[in-house]
């Protein structure tokens, strides 16, 4: 079996897949300072809940990182306990799509990883909107090439910001509003952070797609549940996509 794992500043995401079927998943908050042995225990347990012991199990292990300290430490992690390298998406890997950046090395292995699995599933040209602690948008051409892609502050991080410099507002629950025209504050962050964040990606999305033509848009990223919803160019939604990408990318260089 495999061990998707895709780290991200916010949150660390764990697929556990048996051939191509996601099994069981998991989802923890993103600490550096956890050591490859505080890793291990954790996997184990997540394990446990099926009733499997990694060290008979697993024979696979794909990293998606953007927290160089985490990648190291599932590096580790994986040597000490499993007995084999893992599989790091990084520059040098084999993804099977082509990376029309300027600079390749620059494009995080999550947007890679979500641009392969898009491709997979629903061909090209497509576009991935990443809901994550950065909204980002990914274009990928009807040949299977990454053709770039936008990067805009996300929800969570824009509500930090909000609430750190605004003294008179306080947090809120993320849901719909009961009006557009919020009647108090409460319901005026929640109409903007709804409707404003799901306004800013369907603009970005109508212009991509005047540039490489009508095509499929995919929502992923563990916010993409609560604002995808309200968009109008956002037709599918695919919570665990950047595994699935980790998944082929880890086939591809077997």
């Amino acid at each position: 079996m495999l061990l998707a794992i895709d780290v991200g500043n916010t949150h660390t995401v764990v697929g556990l897949f048996n051939n191509s079927e996601l099994a069981d998943h998991w989802r923890i908050a993103t600490d550096a300072e956890r050591t490859s042995d505080e890793l291990a225990l954790m996997i184990q347990q997540f394990l446990g809940f099926h009733g499997f012991s990694f060290d008979d199990v697993i024979t696979g292990v794909a990293v998606s990182s953007g927290v160089p300290r985490v990648t190291g430490a599932l590096r580790e992690m994986t040597e000490r306990y499993f007995g084999f390298p893992a599989l790091v998406l990084e520059p040098g890997v084999r993804t099977g799509m082509p990376i029309l950046y300027d600079n390749p090395k620059e494009v995080g292995a999550d947007r890679i990883a979500n641009a392969v699995g898009a491709y997979d599933l629903y061909g090209g040209p497509s576009i991935v909107v990443d809901f994550g602690t950065a909204t980002t948008i990914e274009a990928i051409s009807g040949k299977g090439e990454y053709l770039g892609g936008a990067i805009f502050p996300g929800v969570e991080i824009s509500l930090d910001a909000l609430f750190e410099r605004a003294a008179g507002l306080r947090r809120v629950e993320l849901v719909e509003p009961k009006h557009v025209i919020g009647k108090s504050s409460l319901e005026s962050i929640q109409s903007g952070c709804i409707y404003g964040f799901s306004a800013q990606v369907d603009g970005l999305v109508d212009r991509f797609r005047a540039e490489i033509g009508d095509c499929p848009a995919i929502g992923t990223g563990g916010l993409g549940e609560l604002i995808i919803p309200y968009t109008r160019t956002v037709q599918y939604f695919e919570p665990w996509l950047t595994l699935y990408g980790l998944r082929i990318v880890f086939e591809r260089n077997q």
